[in-house]
């Protein structure tokens, strides 16, 4: 199970970390889907693999991390 714990870790940490290079270097707009998927679905990972090692302070982080990449998603939906 460490494996996979392992695993879903760094696939969450890469998705964000490569949605924040793609902004920093230009690529991509904080407003775009694939940007906010990227940070939702990352976030979302580490929020699971945080509550399996109960870490709370990374519990809270990436929950509210993915809720606003979620909300930020739905929000055009919202305004159309």
């Amino acid at each position: 199970m460490n494996f996979w714990i392992q695993a879903v870790s760094l696939v969450g940490a890469v998705l964000i970390l490569a949605a924040f290079v793609a902004l920093q270097r230009g690529w991509a707009r904080s407003s775009a889907a694939a940007y906010l998927w990227a940070n939702f679905v990352g976030s979302s990972l580490l929020a699971a693999v945080a509550i399996v090692d109960r870490r709370l302070g990374f519990v809270l982080l990436e929950v509210v991390w993915a809720a606003v990449s979620l909300w930020s998603l739905m929000r055009p939906v919202r305004e159309a």
